[in-house]
């Protein structure tokens, strides 16, 4: 027997005309809750206070950071906050300490002469030792 296994099982179907049941609840729930701020507050403080409603209600329905919904990233943003952190501390023998690493300047005019390199040459070492990209050109920034 051939079964058919579904595809596309992470995209949300569209309910609501473009809009998903999910974006449906929070728009309509941000709707509503600026309607009621709207009934039993004066028009200002319903104003100040709806306006950040509307734009919680509408970046939980449509903003997405990194393919994560708001609402994944505010989940993940309280639990950082609220949940208990452990910092383990390891003291190591001063021996077995790792050299720190130096940094090298580049070398100046007078220790390229010495040297014997160009600094054509050295920028054709330096491309040929590119291994990130081997379809630049020496002289492409």
């Amino acid at each position: 027997m051939e079964y058919q296994v579904p595809q596309f099982i992470e995209v949300e179907d569209k309910i609501f005309g473009p809009l998903t049941l999910r974006q449906f609840i929070f728009v309509a729930g941000g709707i509503g809750l600026c309607v009621i701020l709207f009934i039993y507050l004066p028009k200002f403080l319903a104003l100040l206070i709806g306006l950040p409603v509307a734009a919680l209600a509408a970046a939980l329905a449509f903003y997405k950071v990194n393919n994560k919904t708001f609402l994944d990233m505010m989940e993940a943003g309280f639990n950082y906050y609220t949940k208990e952190r452990l910092y383990l501390w390891k003291q190591g023998d001063k021996k077995s300490e790792t050299p720190a690493i130096v940094q090298v300047a580049p070398p100046t005019q007078i220790e390229r002469q010495k040297l014997g390199i160009s600094s054509d040459r050295l920028k054709e070492l330096a491309w040929s030792l590119d291994i990130k990209d081997h379809n630049r050109t020496p002289d492409a920034p």
